[in-house]
C-alpha cells in the first residue's frame, strides 16, 4: 500500500486515457506526458497503459507500507527516498516504511510515480484515469488527498537491481526529433486546420512569435499569451468535435491548445492542431514558459511517430535481458 502524506490540488491517478467515449461527451483524460508514463511502466515490466500517479503540485510525499519497485519519470522532481537523492528517470526497489518525497521540479512540469503492478483503482469506461470534471475514474473520481491509501496490482516483474537503474529521457534521447530553438523553447509542431484561412492577415504571426503559456492554463487547455491574432471575417460557427491538440482562437485572439481534459465539442474557430506526437512536450511546459509553434505536415508527424516508436522499442530490448538476470 501507498499512504499519501503530503499532496496538492490536481495530483491524480492517470493511465493513457479513455479514447472511445468522446461521442458521449467523455473527455480523454489520461497522462499529460504519455511518454513518461509508458517508459516508467516499461522499466517495471508493467503494461504501458498501467495507472500511475501524475504529480503537478509539489511537494508530494508518500510512505510505502509494503516492498515494491517504483519508477520516477517525467519532470526532474528532485526526488528523495528516506532523505537520499534519487536521479530523474530512475527505477529502484523500495521497502516497507520508506518515504518518498518529490519537490518542485528543476525541469519540466509533471512527474510520474509508477509502481510495479500499476496503481489498482477501478476501470471505468475502459480506463483507470481520473476525470476530474466528471468526478469519476482514478481514486474516487477526485484528486489525491492526505491520508489516501492506494494499492497496486500483481506484478510479473521479480524486481529491479538493488543499485537501481536509470534510462535516458526522451528530451535527450530524441533531441534530433524534438529539438529546442536557440532560446531553449520547445518547438511545438502543428498542422493548419479548419478555419486557418480566416486568419490570413495574422496567420504568419501565429507561427513567428513565441507564445507564453498563461497562468490560466491546466489539463483542460493551455491559453497562450502574446500579440492577439484575429480572423479577417467574423463567422457564426456550429459546435464541432474536439480532440487534444486542437488550437482554438476565442474572440480575444489568444489561442487555446486543447489538452487531456478538453471538452469534446466547441465552437471557436480552429487555426491549427498540434500533432499528437508533440503533446507530451506540452505536458512538461510550466505556466509562464514560452513555446514556439512550427507549421508542420502530416509527414512530419509520421517521422516523429516513428522516432518515438524506435525509442520505445530500443528501451524494451534493452530492459529484457536485465529482467531475465534479475529474475534468475
Amino acid at each position: 500500500m501507498i499512504i499519501i502524506e503530503k499532496t496538492g490540488a490536481l495530483n491524480t491517478v492517470q493511465d493513457l486515457g479513455r479514447r472511445d467515449y468522446r461521442h458521449l461527451g467523455v473527455s480523454v483524460s489520461g497522462a499529460m506526458d504519455t511518454l513518461a508514463l509508458r517508459a516508467g511502466n516499461l522499466l517495471l515490466g508493467n503494461q504501458e497503459n498501467a495507472a500511475a500517479i501524475e504529480i503537478q503540485v509539489f511537494p508530494f510525499r508518500v510512505r510505502f507500507q509494503a516492498d515494491t519497485a517504483i519508477a520516477l519519470t517525467g519532470a526532474d522532481c528532485r526526488a528523495q527516498l528516506d532523505g537520499v537523492d534519487l536521479p530523474p528517470w530512475w527505477g529502484c526497489n523500495v521497502r516497507s516504511g520508506q518515504v518518498l518525497e518529490l519537490r518542485y521540479p528543476r525541469h519540466g512540469a509533471r512527474g510520474y510515480l509508477c509502481v510495479a503492478g500499476g496503481i489498482d483503482v477501478p476501470v471505468v469506461m475502459g480506463s483507470r484515469s481520473t476525470a476530474l470534471r466528471g468526478g469519476f475514474g482514478g481514486f474516487a473520481g477526485r484528486q489525491l488527498e492526505r491520508d489516501d491509501v492506494l494499492t497496486w496490482g500483481e506484478s510479473q516483474t521479480p524486481g529491479l537491481p538493488e543499485s537501481g537503474i536509470g534510462i535516458e529521457p526522451p528530451s535527450s534521447a530524441l533531441r534530433h526529433a524534438f529539438p529546442l530553438n536557440r532560446s531553449g523553447q520547445r518547438l511545438i509542431r502543428a498542422i493548419p486546420s479548419g478555419e486557418y484561412a480566416l486568419f490570413s492577415a495574422d496567420a504568419e504571426r501565429f507561427w513567428q512569435q513565441p507564445w507564453q503559456v498563461s497562468l490560466q492554463s491546466n489539463r483542460t487547455g493551455y491559453r497562450l499569451a502574446g500579440e492577439p491574432i484575429l480572423p479577417s471575417t467574423t463567422v457564426e460557427m456550429r459546435s464541432y468535435g474536439l480532440i487534444p491538440g486542437i488550437v482554438q482562437v476565442p474572440p480575444a485572439g489568444e489561442p487555446i491548445i486543447q489538452l487531456s481534459d478538453a471538452n469534446t465539442a466547441g465552437g471557436y474557430p480552429k487555426i491549427a492542431c498540434v500533432i499528437e506526437e508533440d503533446l507530451w512536450q506540452l505536458g512538461q511546459v510550466q505556466p509562464g514558459q514560452f513555446i514556439q509553434l512550427i507549421q508542420a505536415t502530416h509527414q512530419d508527424a509520421i517521422v516523429a511517430h516513428e522516432a518515438i516508436n524506435h525509442w520505445l522499442a530500443r528501451l524494451r530490448v534493452w530492459l529484457l535481458p536485465l529482467k531475465r538476470v534479475v529474475g534468475h
